[in-house]
């Protein structure tokens, strides 16, 4: 029997030390999912983890069917999930801090010393066992405060998963709006280059003045330097987007991308309750609510123990080959004789102060931030509009109107070449509004979201107008 209730005692503690570790498991997936939660919800796309091989195959097969066809911008968005390894390092700074979290779940290890003394004949064994009770008296506030910094954590890379999603998206804007211009500026060099052509030919017969052809042959040189330009800035932002969606190798000759950007919708967004949403929502403003709160978390630890520093208590069993066996507790306490820690606790204080304050002006900032981005992309929304809705139909009548008087032998070829170019000119710059408009819808929709931390602005017209207004001069 008394061998039984010895292998109880030795065999309790250990089912309980193990019964205690099951109840903090790691799980880096759940700790990701909040933040794929967000990414399917914020901008329907997956952010799958890549840690197998299996699940590295499947992001490549999901890669290859995206690349399958022309590329739209919410297949850019996916893509960038995909292929990003920022956001997968993310991934694992969450397991991190999950960890960190999980070890603030655990019991703190007792201390065991041992020591043997000899004293002539005599030899006696100490045996200790300690305990730090201030470690288990803050406990609480230190899971709490882990808890805050997962949580902290999260919002960052979600952060980071809204920036990179932003900048994919801005820069498949970019791209296709730079492949249309691109073939608007080879519209206007065919137009210049047979505007010449006849100058010429109308010269040598003697139809026109040498300043006519001198013009004209000035609209031909405008024109190609205007397509060289487009076509240094196609692959510029072809390049930029491919960097933005991490394409390398064999993908880069496989990526193809739509004929134009979409067209401008006839109503621009509700503005209802913009600000209110980006308050409830933001990742700046819910940062800083946890910093704040996991400063009040410390700020109740410290009152807890503030004036103790050191409190440990110990369970001693000394034995001698002379004397009876010795047992007995040991308490150990700092005396607060010089240092209360009420500095401690009054900069923890000042500390939880600040943070609130801090906390109002990100929210103050965040609803400057979404004013303005929705002013611009209203703005930006008119803009392009008023091109669809008035400045290319009446282009178009004009262009008819001045097919029709030529028909008639009212005005003579170099005004038909005049009216051409002046029409190129309008569609180019309804190319530019329509690629502005979406740019600044991108920025509004991340503004809710939170902050745009790369700077990005919506596009000033490019210099693929520069043969057009050559051209307007040529026709007077």
């Amino acid at each position: 029997m008394p061998s039984t209730m010895t292998s109880l005692r030795l065999t309790l503690p250990v089912l309980l030390a193990l019964g205690l570790s099951a109840c903090a498991s790691l799980s880096p997936e759940q700790a990701a999912e909040p933040v794929q939660r967000q990414s399917r919800d914020w901008l329907g796309s997956d952010l799958p983890l890549q840690r197998t091989d299996d699940q590295r195959a499947a992001a490549r097969a999901r890669t290859d069917a995206l690349l399958a066809r022309p590329l739209d911008a919410q297949g850019a968005v996916q893509l960038a999930l995909l292929n990003h390894r920022g956001l997968q390092a993310g991934l694992y700074g969450l397991g991190m801090a999950d960890a960190e979290r999980v070890q603030t779940l655990l019991w703190p290890n007792p201390v065991l010393s041992l020591g043997r003394l000899v004293r002539g004949d005599e030899r006696e064994i100490e045996r200790g066992l300690e305990f730090n009770l201030l470690s288990l008296l803050g406990r609480g506030a230190r899971q709490d405060a882990a808890a805050q910094a997962l949580a902290r954590e999260q919002a960052r890379v979600a952060q980071q998963l809204l920036d990179v999603a932003s900048q994919a998206r801005r820069s498949w804007v970019q791209a296709v709006a730079a492949q249309e211009r691109l073939r608007q500026a080879r519209t206007v060099l065919d137009s210049a280059s047979a505007g010449a052509e006849l100058a010429l030919r109308m010269r040598q017969a003697g139809n026109v003045s040498a300043l006519r052809l001198a013009r004209e042959r000035a609209v031909l040189a405008e024109a190609q330097l205007a397509l060289e330009q487009a076509e240094l800035q196609a692959t510029g932002d072809r390049e930029a987007l491919i960097r933005a969606i991490g394409l390398w190798g064999d993908d880069v000759a496989t990526l193809t991308l739509p004929e134009r950007l979409p067209d401008v919708p006839t109503d621009f967004r509700a503005a209802d309750d913009l600000e209110r949403q980006a308050v409830a929502q933001r990742l700046d403003i819910q940062a800083a609510k946890r910093d704040s709160e996991q400063l009040a978390a410390q700020l109740g630890l410290t009152r807890r123990t503030g004036r103790i520093n050191v409190l440990e208590l110990g369970l001693q069993r000394n034995s001698s080959n002379e004397e009876p066996t010795q047992r007995g507790v040991e308490l150990s306490v700092e005396l607060p004789l010089f240092d209360w820690g009420q500095a401690r606790v009054a900069g923890a204080r000042e500390a939880y102060g600040q943070s609130l304050e801090r906390t109002a002006q990100v929210a103050i900032d965040a609803r400057s931030e979404v004013r303005v981005a929705r002013a611009r992309a209203e703005t930006a929304w008119r803009i392009a509009r008023r091109h669809h809705d008035e400045v290319l139909p009446l282009a178009r009548q004009v262009s008819d109107e001045t097919l029709l008087r030529y028909n008639g032998m009212l005005v003579g070829v170099m005004d038909l070449l005049a009216d051409a170019r002046a029409q190129a000119r309008a569609v180019a710059a309804a190319l530019d509004a329509r690629r502005d408009y979406w740019l600044a819808e991108s920025m509004l929709s991340q503004s809710l979201l939170g902050p745009v931390r790369d700077g990005a602005t919506a596009a000033s017209p490019t210099p693929t107008a520069a043969a057009p207004e050559a051209a307007g001069a040529a026709a007077h």
